[in-house]
């Protein structure tokens, strides 16, 4: 059975390619993802691993959280499920409580 490891504390320059390679050594990958910003498409210093099986998730655990990659030592843990996300509407730029928000413009 796959198991979904997150990976955090990745440095900005780490590839997806790098992050394979590192857990392959560890045993068969599924696939490796880095989580980037919608707007940028720069690294947001974390990604997912899934190992194709359990042992080998335990195992890449147990060798490569703390481990030191491009000067950073990497978090690496069992993933947990995503949240739900509520439907409703959201991302509008609202006022705050406390009467900023928006786009800085007064709407008179």
């Amino acid at each position: 059975m796959n198991k979904k490891l997150y990976v955090g504390n990745l440095s900005y320059d780490t590839t997806e390619d790098e992050l394979r390679e590192l857990f392959v050594e560890v045993g068969p990958v599924v696939s490796a993802a880095l989580i980037t910003d919608q707007i940028s498409g720069r690294s947001k210093g974390f990604g997912f691993v899934e190992m194709e099986t359990e042992q080998a998730a335990k195992e890449a655990i147990e060798r490569l959280n703390n481990y030191e990659l491009h000067h950073r030592s990497l978090n690496v843990s069992e993933a947990r499920p995503p949240r739900e996300r509520s439907s409703g509407g959201g991302g509008g730029r609202g006022r705050s409580p406390r009467g900023g928000g928006g786009s800085g413009r007064r709407g008179y």
